[in-house]
């Protein structure tokens, strides 16, 4: 391999030189360019955008993928360029433990039917949290990412292009003023003039011209190349306004994938329990009704009698009837109702069994059964 050995022995100089101007001005022994109060309020915007994008990014990574060790698996295949294996949700994977344990204790069994319809239902949740991830980490997670890994690296490399210009540019200063600080001493020597000869008078009072010229001559180029620099540096720090517009869009689309994925979530939780309450309506009949029972004498049915009689809606008038948990309405025909208070109940003609009538005051809607203790 061929190396320029020039080349190196100057970048190493320059390096040398900067390192020097930057420890004399951490010391106080040394003066530093300041950069203009307009660049400095965009480059203060600048980290503050950087800052906390990465702290957003993160959390939402960890609210979107709790589990660190899939998190680290997907980075490098980002990395690696290739494509991130589909994974199974939790609620898929509980869904299919249910359906698997429904076999062995029998589908036919209350618990092994139960078992299969709740783990479908789970199986369709974890179905919906897989969309609500992909959706998020494509509208919201990929534009922060490009930021932090593209527009904001490159902005980090035209600051450090700056810093080493103003660097530059400072080492030009104190070169300039080293040559006319040796200039004037030149020219103000009278007595050494005497004792010296005329020609080498001569020559040194050129000679700190010349360095004098030369130091101004490389502190109009360095000051051209910073002038230069800072308004590239400007113009990109300029385009954070755009990035905030951009990500402003971004975070309306989030937030637009968590509010439909949680309303299919409530939606699938009210039609399962909705199931489940028809079901338990559903196998207690089959129990009242069934021949064995009958056969009992009637004072050891007494008590389940009596629980059957709590779930069955009144054939005529209205009853009290104290509610037993917490009912969300599903819409504007039907009452919610708070565990522990008590209202009036009564049946229509044609109604669904499962279903009464509740009055709560001016209040007025359907109401499960299953959620109600009938009161006499």
């Amino acid at each position: 391999m061929d190396f320029n050995v020039k080349k190196l022995a100057s970048d190493a100089g320059v390096f040398f030189t900067r390192a020097v101007q930057f420890t004399e001005e951490k010391l106080g022994q040394a003066e530093k360019t300041e950069l203009d109060a307009h660049l400095e309020n965009l480059i203060a915007r600048g980290d503050c955008t950087k800052n906390w994008t990465e702290k957003i990014f993160r959390q939402t990574e960890v609210l979107l993928q709790p589990n660190p060790s899939a998190r680290i698996e997907e980075f490098f295949y980002e990395k690696l360029d290739r494509k991130i294996p589909s994974r199974t949700t939790n609620g898929e994977l509980l869904g299919q433990y249910m359906l698997d344990a429904a076999k062995d204790f029998g589908p036919g069994t209350p618990y092994g039917s139960t078992l299969i319809t709740v783990g479908e239902y789970q199986k369709r949740l974890g179905g919906a949290e897989r969309e609500f991830l992909q959706t998020s980490a494509i509208s919201f997670l990929t534009p922060l990412r490009n930021f932090l890994e593209g527009d904001w690296r490159t902005i980090s490399k035209e600051r450090r292009l700056l810093e080493n210009r103003r660097l530059d540019l400072d080492v030009c200063k104190a070169r300039l003023k080293k040559a006319k600080l040796a200039e004037a001493k030149a020219a103000a020597a009278p007595d050494f003039q005497e004792t010296r000869p005329r020609n080498y008078v001569l020559s040194a009072s050129a000679s700190a011209v010349r360095s004098t010229d030369s130091a101004e001559h490389e502190l109009r180029v360095a000051q051209t190349e910073f002038d230069r620099q800072a308004e590239v540096t400007r113009l990109l720090l300029e385009g954070i306004s755009s990035t905030h517009v951009n990500h402003l869009r971004c975070l309306h689309e989030f937030v637009e994938a968590q509010a439909a994925y949680y309303a299919q979530c409530h939606k699938l939780m009210q039609e399962l329990q909705k199931d489940l309450s028809r079901r338990s309506i559903d196998e207690e009949s089959v129990e009242s009704s069934s021949p064995s029972r009958s056969l009992v004498s009637t004072n050891t049915l007494e008590p389940e009698t009596l629980k059957i009689e709590e779930v069955k809606p009144p054939a005529t008038g209205t009853r009290k009837a104290k509610v037993l948990y917490d009912y969300h309405a599903a819409d504007t025909s039907e009452l919610s109702l708070f565990s522990d208070e008590l209202i009036t109940v009564y049946t229509m003609p044609g109604m669904d069994p499962d279903w009464l009538i509740g009055e709560r005051g001016n209040e007025k809607g359907k109401v499960p059964v299953t959620y109600l203790e009938l009161l006499s």
